[in-house]
């Protein structure tokens, strides 16, 4: 690894934050420099600010999360923001969604190898596992695509009332406005824009929330959703 690329240690707010999954972050973290890297799923530069922009960040949506919940990660990547947010909170069901192979091959062998029970990798597209995946309360997602792009993928994987959680940078205020007329088609009832990390990371975290009612991703989504499940009980039925 060359200098520019060296990962720095731990900060001591990585060891409050991960607690008694500390060694795991680490390990992560390590995982993330070395084949992440080499397989292309992070740019060399990014190592040097592994911690606070990528893995702490991530970590402290955790503060806004319900707990004992359902989640999907979608557009998973590396594991971004899925897996620090499993390894802070065993409570909650995740599953991360992503549809290139060397990335959910990736995801593996990081799930298997920290031992996270609660964490499922699923190879596909938002779109395509519609009504395959039981709808979640929580859908999470960090660099994927605009807001109004993102909310079509990850909105209609909501179970009713469920809401969506995206990790955003200075562009969230406007990126929600520019949204609004789209989140509103597809059954959001409620936004907001939440900033999370306080003494964590610097600055804080941004997070878009979107909540719908009883019909996320609209009329349409709907029943796309319902001919697939039945598509789906079709072909196992055979």
């Amino acid at each position: 690894m060359t200098a520019e690329a060296e990962l720095p240690p731990a900060p001591e707010q990585a060891r409050d934050v991960f607690g008694d999954r500390f060694t795991d972050a680490v390990r992560y973290a390590e995982l993330l420099a070395e084949a992440g890297v080499q397989r292309g799923l992070i740019g060399p530069r990014e190592v040097p600010r592994l911690w606070e922009r990528h893995l702490l960040n991530c970590a402290v949506l955790s503060e806004v999360v319900p707990e004992g919940v359902t989640v999907c990660d979608v557009g998973s990547g590396a594991g971004l923001p899925g897996i620090p947010l499993a390894l802070v909170r065993e409570d909650l069901k995740i599953t991360l969604l992503e549809p290139l192979l060397r990335r959910t091959n990736f995801l593996t062998e990081v799930v298997e190898l920290l031992g996270l029970d609660h964490v499922t990798v699923v190879r596909g597209r938002a779109e395509e596992v519609m009504g395959q995946l039981p709808p979640v309360h929580v859908v999470t997602a960090r660099a994927v695509a605009p807001l109004d792009r993102l909310a079509t993928w990850g909105i209609p994987l909501l179970r009713p009332y469920g809401e969506m959680l995206a990790l955003k940078g200075d562009t969230a205020e406007e990126e929600l406005k520019s949204a609004a007329t789209a989140l509103s088609k597809l059954g959001a009832v409620e936004t907001s824009i939440l900033h999370v990390g306080e003494g964590v990371v610097d600055p804080r975290s941004t997070v878009v929330r979107v909540e719908v009612g009883e019909s996320p991703g609209g009329v349409r989504f709907a029943a796309k959703r319902a001919k697939a499940a039945r598509t789906g009980r079709t072909r196992r039925r055979r």
